[in-house]
C-alpha cells in the first residue's frame, strides 16, 4: 500500500508539471477524430465515451462471431480428424500443427495482405452468384424486412417461444399420442406460420450486385474486420479441434462397444453417449479458449481494424490521459472476461453434474 502511494504520488505529479489533470472528466470531451467502423452512430465531435463504447461493441461483435465460428468449425475438424481415413486425417492433422504453431499476428498480417490483394469490385471473385471478395471488403446479401412492426416481430417471438417451450415439456415428459413431440411440433410450425402470414410480417434476402465501379446492395464486411475474423476463426478453430479430440478420447472405448451393441449408429453413437461424457473435459478447456479469443482480438490494432484496443490509444494520445485509458482498457476487458467466465461456469457446473456426483 505504500508502494502504491508513492507511485501514485509521482505520478500525480509529474502530471501536475506537465499540465495534466488527473481523471476521468476527459471522457466527456469531444474526440476529434473519425472512426471507420462502428456498431452504433459515431462522428468526430462525440464524447471520447462515446468512442471507447463503439471500440467494447466491436471488440464484442468480433469475439462473439469468432467464438461460434471456431467452435462450429473446430467440432467438424476434430471429427475429421477422429474419422480413420488415413488422407483426411493427415491433412487435417498437418493443417492443425500449421496453424497453432504460427503466431496470430503473423496469421493476421498474410489475411489483410490476402484481403487488400482481392482484385477491384469490378472483376470480383464472385460466390454463389451472392458473395463478392473484393479488395474493398466481402460483400454478403443481406436480410431485409419488407413488412411489419416491431410490435409484429416481438409478437412473433413471443409465440415461437411459448411453441419451443411446451415443444420441449412435450419432450421431456415423453408424452404419446396428439402431444407426441413430432405431430406437435408440426402443428406448432403450421401456427407460427400462420400468425406469420397473418401479421404482414416478410422477410426477403437482398443479393449484392455490381453497378458502376461499386458493389451496391447487400452487406459489407471491411477488409479489416474480414481479415481479423478469419484469423481468430482459424487460429482457435485449430485449438478448439484439439480440445474436442482429447473430449471425445477421453471418453472409455467400452462407452463406444455398449453403445454400438444397442444398436446405435456411429452419429447417434456421437451425439448421445460420446459428446455429453466429452463435455466435462471440453468445458473447462473451451473456457480458457474463448478467453484467449476476446484477449487476442486486441490485435487488431496491428491491422487497422477499430476495436477496444486501437480505439483507447487513440484517446490516450489525443488527451494525454495515458494511465486513465489504461484502466479503463484494463476495466474493460476484466469485464467482458469475467462475464464469459460466469457463464461458462454455470453451464460447466451442469454439464458436471451429469457425470454423477463428485468423488
Amino acid at each position: 500500500m505504500v508502494l502504491v502511494a508513492v507511485l501514485g504520488s509521482n505520478i500525480a505529479a509529474t502530471m501536475a508539471r506537465i499540465g495534466l489533470t488527473p481523471g476521468f472528466g476527459f471522457l466527456e470531451r469531444a474526440a476529434n477524430f473519425e472512426i471507420g467502423e462502428s456498431a452504433i452512430p459515431f462522428r468526430a465531435g462525440d464524447s471520447y465515451a462515446r468512442a471507447i463504447a463503439v471500440g467494447v461493441l466491436n471488440t464484442a461483435k468480433v469475439a462473439v462471431v469468432s467464438c461460434i465460428l471456431a467452435t462450429v468449425l473446430g467440432v467438424a475438424l476434430a471429427l475429421m480428424r477422429l474419422a480413420g481415413h488415413p488422407v483426411l486425417s493427415g491433412l487435417v492433422r498437418w493443417s492443425i500443427e500449421v496453424v497453432r504453431n504460427t503466431p496470430l499476428l503473423l496469421q493476421l498480417f498474410f489475411w489483410i495482405g490476402l484481403a487488400h490483394a482481392l482484385p477491384p469490385p469490378r472483376r470480383a471473385v464472385v460466390w454463389f452468384d451472392c458473395v463478392f471478395l473484393t479488395n474493398r471488403g466481402v460483400y454478403l446479401p443481406s436480410v431485409v424486412i419488407a413488412e411489419g412492426s416491431w410490435m409484429a416481430i416481438t409478437a412473433i417471438t413471443a409465440i415461437a417461444a411459448i411453441l419451443l417451450g411446451w415443444l420441449a415439456l412435450m419432450w421431456r415428459s415423453r408424452a404419446r399420442g396428439p402431444l407426441a413431440p413430432l405431430p406437435l411440433g408440426l402443428v406448432a410450425m403450421l401456427v407460427l406460420a400462420v400468425v406469420i402470414y397473418t401479421s404482414g410480417f416478410r422477410i426477403s434476402l437482398h443479393s449484392p450486385a455490381v453497378q458502376g465501379f461499386n458493389i451496391q446492395g447487400g452487406t459489407s464486411l471491411t477488409p479489416e474486420f474480414a481479415a481479423l475474423l478469419v484469423g481468430l476463426t482459424v487460429k482457435f478453430a485449430a485449438i478448439f479441434a484439439e480440445i474436442v479430440r482429447a473430449g471425445i478420447l477421453s471418453v472409455r472405448r467400452e462407452q463406444w462397444d455398449a453403445a454400438r451393441a444397442l444398436g446405435l449408429s456411429e452419429l447417434q453413437i456421437i451425439r448421445l453417449v460420446v459428446l455429453p461424457q466429452a463435455l466435462r473435459v471440453i468445458t473447462p478447456l473451451a473456457t480458457s479458449c474463448y478467453l484467449d479469443v476476446i484477449k487476442d482480438s486486441s490485435l487488431a490494432v496491428a491491422i487497422g481494424y477499430p476495436d477496444l484496443m486501437n480505439i483507447t490509444n487513440t484517446t490516450a494520445n489525443t488527451t494525454g490521459q495515458a494511465l486513465e485509458a489504461l484502466l479503463i482498457v484494463v476495466a474493460l476487458y476484466l469485464t467482458l472476461n469475467l462475464s464469459v467466465s460466469a457463464v461458462m461456469n454455470v453451464y460447466n457446473a451442469r454439464v458436471a453434474m451429469r457425470g454423477g456426483r463428485p468423488a
